[in-house]
């Protein structure tokens, strides 16, 4: 059984019970995400199952895209309205935060920029995630690090009597913590602010509406969806029995890896060229059925 489960994650429920919810659904033990989100998150969650979890690494890299809620006026520690209440700003203060304000500040966050992610991210520390050591009494400091931010679409401002509502879209890089720029930008306005609502449209190349929700979800087999991934080559019996038994053949004209699919399209295995000895081959470095 491989394939992959493109997923509208609902809110209130973590990634880790999405996959057991998959693990049941499908009666097997071996499946995985592609990028984790929070239990308040929504949206795409692309699942691996059987081989198929071995090609997740290669969508986690990709472009994401979210659209979220920023409230200023308040810090809370997770820095999203989960987390308990750090500090208040003065009505006063928010009174002061023209739009212009916030639109030229949001727009600083565009471009390859150093971001500290949140203290509860999912990031390990010495094998132990960052969350779990903020649950556990720790304190947790991690250096910040460098993301791509590629667009930030601010689309509506809401004045209220304690908080400022902004409404943005957000394309980035893989890394990206969408809480740590409510938490910034409220730090630099100098009332505090944290995330609201966070809904992801986008895992690259797959998006909100290839989504269906855990208990519509169908298993989509590799072959279908692996061209969005990688390029394909297309490999004769000879070369397919040589692959399964993981020896090399005649290098891809492609660099990085490469989809082998038979002829008659199924997924064999993902290739990538080495040098072997004076001569470059195509490699075999996830192959179907290895495995089971």
């Amino acid at each position: 059984m491989d394939g992959f489960l493109l997923i509208d994650k609902a809110g209130g429920v973590t990634s880790h019970d999405v996959v057991a919810m998959a693990r049941k659904k499908l009666d097997t033990k071996k499946v995985g995400h592609a990028g984790t989100l929070d239990p308040m998150a929504t949206g795409v969650l692309v699942l691996g199952v059987g081989i198929a979890t071995r090609l997740l690494t290669y969508i986690t890299d990709g472009k994401k895209a979210y659209e979220a809620t920023i409230s200023l006026g308040k810090s809370t520690h997770t820095d999203d309205k989960d987390g308990d209440l750090i500090a208040t700003a003065e009505v006063e203060d928010l009174s002061k935060i023209s739009e212009a304000q916030i639109y030229a500040q949001i727009a600083k966050f565009v471009g390859q920029i150093k971001q500290r992610p949140s203290s509860v991210s999912a990031i390990k520390i010495d094998g132990k995630s960052a969350h779990a050591r903020v649950r556990a009494g720790e304190s947790v400091d991690i250096p910040a690090r460098d993301i791509t931010i590629y667009e930030i679409n601010l689309s509506e401002i809401r004045n209220l009597k304690t908080a400022i509502e902004i409404d943005i879209e957000v394309i980035c890089s893989a890394g990206t913590y969408i809480r740590a720029i409510a938490r910034d930008l409220g730090e630099i306005l100098k009332v505090g602010g944290h995330l609201t609502a966070l809904r992801r449209t986008l895992v690259a190349p797959f998006t909100l509406d290839q989504c269906s929700a855990i208990t519509k979800a169908e298993l989509i087999p590799i072959s279908t969806l692996v061209e969005k991934i990688f390029p394909i080559r297309k490999v004769d019996l000879a070369q397919a029995r040589e692959i399964s038994f993981g020896r090399t053949i005649e290098q891809n004209s492609q660099s990085g890896p490469v989809a082998a699919l038979d002829n008659q399209d199924n997924f064999i295995a993902l290739l990538e060229n080495k040098l072997q000895g004076a001569q470059m081959v195509a490699a075999p470095i996830v192959v179907k059925g290895a495995e089971q």
